[in-house]
């Protein structure tokens, strides 16, 4: 999903040519090696301080036409992201609404993506809300959490038991309300941080582990919202990593899943099944609650003989090691070989002697899922000015 920024919004709207460019130098070169699959146009304009809203429908267009030109119009979707509070009412769902004086860019919009079958873009965060109305809002209800109480719409007698799809299904209703039945929403992100300032006493690990885990849960379900029952829906969530240079309140800089050095800010189960090794694809309640992992000190021939071994005479399923398969990243021998080590260990009792591999494995009680990098849902981050990474540029996994 490749953005144009709020401030190309003037550029892009006024003139074919420069958004004709842009296409020829910032996508075409990488595509499709690189699966491009969305263009949005601005994001979240409603909160731009600058008057840029008005600028959205005509960049769509003309990037719309810059992609016809190359034929690319029908793989790659346009649209631009929303913050919630383009709603002016969202409880009861039911009663949800757009705020009218962003009509005047907003209904154009929605005509632009229902004729060219894009989605409704949406950032939703029941952190905000929680954080914003601790006297109207449990915790249990914005973390999606079995023990939180049912609200009930008063006006469909529709039972939520989360926050996310209330503030989906308000979507909904707004877009009914408009005659926009079918646009489809996408959720571009959703998160919760793990620290905040002083008064955000609820951005904590703990609840960022729950709320994204609770979130892919109901999402690889497919259970849909109370309004769309059984209704797919992309959500991306926010994000990769923490920002260390993001201004504003502490929680702004730490929405992610990594911090810049790319260690893990919390353990986190990406397959929606449960807690979940990434590694091994094990357990993470293993024998004793011990893991065997290559010793980086071995000889990279013994590590090369003792992995052999394991994924041959050791009987290891080792193809998810295998290129383009799930845990072949990072692509080194002691990654590979520990992750064909501990399911081996795994496998037979957990013991001293089956982690032995010549003296090449090595039990640790520290879980290694904790540093992998192996991801089976869609990440989005944001960065400017190398944000993320200060001292030296680099890609994103």
């Amino acid at each position: 999903m490749i953005g144009v920024s709020n401030l190309d919004l003037l550029a892009f709207s006024q003139h074919q040519s420069n958004v004709d460019t842009w296409v020829k130098n910032s996508i075409l070169p990488y595509y499709p090696a690189t699966k491009i699959t969305y263009i949005t146009v601005g994001s979240e304009v409603t909160e731009s301080p600058g008057n840029v809203s008005a600028m959205v429908v005509p960049a769509m267009v003309n990037v719309q036409a810059a992609l016809k030109k190359v034929g690319l119009h029908s793989r790659i979707k346009v649209s631009s992201t929303h913050s919630l509070r383009i709603l002016y009412r969202s409880f009861p769902p039911s009663a949800g609404a757009f705020n009218s004086k962003y009509a005047y860019f907003l209904k154009p919009m929605l005509d632009f993506l229902v004729e060219n079958e894009s989605p409704f873009m949406v950032d939703i965060y029941p952190y905000y809300a929680y954080r914003d109305s601790l006297s109207n809002v449990s915790l249990d209800y914005a973390l999606f959490r079995p023990s939180s109480s049912e609200v009930i719409d008063p006006n469909t007698g529709l039972v939520y038991t989360n926050m996310f799809d209330a503030q989906l299904d308000s979507l909904y209703f707004a877009l009914m309300g408009l005659n926009y039945k079918t646009l489809k929403i996408m959720v571009t992100e959703s998160g919760w941080p793990s620290k905040g300032s002083v008064k955000e006493t609820v951005a904590t690990p703990d609840n960022a582990q729950t709320y994204n885990t609770n979130l892919i849960r109901h999402v690889i379900n497919n259970t849909g919202t109370p309004a769309k029952p059984g209704e797919e829906t992309d959500v991306y969530i926010f994000s990769l990593f923490n920002e260390n240079r993001k201004p504003g309140l502490e929680s702004e800089r730490n929405w992610g899943l990594f911090f810049p050095d790319q260690t893990s800010v919390y353990s986190l189960d990406l397959t929606g099944r449960g807690n979940v090794d990434i590694i091994t694809g094990a357990n993470i309640t293993s024998s004793n609650g011990t893991w065997c992992i290559a010793s980086s000190t071995a000889k990279e021939s013994d590590l090369q003989s003792a992995l052999d071994w394991a994924c041959g005479s050791g009987n290891v399923d080792c193809s998810a090691i295998q290129p383009s398969q799930p845990c072949f990243q990072p692509d080194t021998l002691v990654s590979h070989a520990s992750y064909a080590f501990n399911s081996y260990f795994q496998q037979n009792g957990a013991t001293d002697v089956v982690c032995s591999f010549g003296g090449s494995g090595l039990k640790t009680t520290k879980n290694p899922s904790k540093y992998a990098f192996h991801f089976h849902l869609l990440l989005v981050t944001r960065y400017s000015n190398g944000a993320l990474f200060p001292e030296k540029k680099q890609y994103l996994p």
